[in-house]
């Protein structure tokens, strides 16, 4: 009796561990960054991958490619769209030719000094309530941002104020960043991130703006051009993980938080790693004859002059103007802008 007694527990046991295990559900994904692996945002992205793998107790795996190499960087949030991948971990600013509305959500320019500032306009400014309708609309849902700081030139000959801006050929994102630079006197070329390097050595181009300091060494960029701007002022983008809707809405509730989650640490961690990384990248480019130049505060307010008058000229849809509302009203609140 005893015996029939314990095989029953027995069985019962194995049928609700079978139970709980078939109701586990796997997530697989496919997400393109445009960053390098080498490159410290690179190495963050996969930290981000390792932990939502991890928290996730091996529920979610994740094939990650790097350096666009699935498709151009302006090309992943449509492959996520239309299912070649799952997920975009680029940026907006790569989206401004469907909807204004992304350069807002991407890098507003001229607009916030620290990450922390920005950040705290994303995740509690009412940042992401406004721009997730705009995702929606396009098939993705907005998981969540991750900024780095201040983004530095790499340049040729020195830029160190609004006035050597002046027939300057430089590597710029699409978007909003073109009208500004057009406006100062240079002459912004978009290009995707693998191109850079070859236009800097073959002299198609003077200069770029690529990304932070340390991203930049991690590109070879100050190995063939000797000038920089540090800190800088001009860019501060988001770079966001967005993924398929239909995919997102599928999954188990407690991956989606995962990896909403983990998009927060990985925030938090990046605006950190960054103020760090781009010291020590400022330190050792002084060692290799790289000149950085510190703008002074009358050039600079002449620059987010020049990027502010620019915003309502962009902002040409109401998903656009609703997001510049969003800002004015944010950034006012923190003193950056007069009403």
């Amino acid at each position: 009796m005893k015996f029939m007694k314990l095989a029953a527990a027995a069985a019962s046991t194995l049928a609700i561990v079978g139970a709980t295990a078939a109701a586990a559900q796997t997530t697989n994904l496919r997400i393109q960054t445009h960053y390098a692996p080498e490159t410290v945002s690179g190495q963050l992205a996969q930290q981000y991958i390792d932990d939502i793998v991890e928290m996730s107790n091996g529920e979610i795996q994740v094939e990650m490619f790097y350096s666009s190499s699935v498709v151009k960087s302006v090309e992943t949030f449509d492959a996520a769209a239309t299912g070649i991948l799952d997920c975009d971990m680029t940026g907006g600013g790569y989206q401004t030719g469907k909807n204004p509305a992304f350069q807002f959500v991407a890098d507003i320019m001229g607009g916030y000094d620290t990450p922390y500032q920005q950040l705290s306009w994303l995740y509690f400014g009412g940042g992401r309530e406004a721009a997730a309708p705009l995702y929606n609309k396009y098939g993705m849902e907005l998981i969540g941002w991750w900024v780095y700081g201040q983004e530095s030139f790499a340049s040729s000959k020195p830029i160190e104020k609004v006035a050597d801006f002046k027939d300057w050929k430089f590597r710029s994102p699409p978007g909003m960043e073109t009208k500004i630079f057009e406006k100062l006197g240079a002459s912004p070329i978009v290009m995707d991130f693998t191109e850079i390097f070859t236009a800097l050595e073959t002299g198609i181009i003077d200069g770029a703006d690529a990304s932070g300091l340390a991203n930049n060494v991690g590109l070879g960029l100050y190995d063939i051009v000797k000038f920089a701007n540090f800190p800088g002022f001009h860019s501060m983008p988001s770079d966001h993980l967005a993924c398929n809707k239909a995919v997102f809405d599928a999954m188990p509730a407690h991956h989606q938080k995962i990896m909403k989650v983990g998009m927060e640490a990985l925030a938090l961690r990046t605006a950190l790693t960054f103020e760090k990384k781009n010291a020590e990248a400022a330190a050792l480019l002084r060692t290799q004859g790289v000149t950085l130049s510190q703008w002074a505060p009358e050039e600079l307010a002449k620059f987010r002059a020049a990027a502010q008058a620019t915003w309502p000229e962009f902002a040409t849809t109401p998903e656009a103007k609703a997001l510049v509302d969003a800002h004015m009203s944010y950034l006012t609140q923190l003193g950056l802008v007069s009403n």
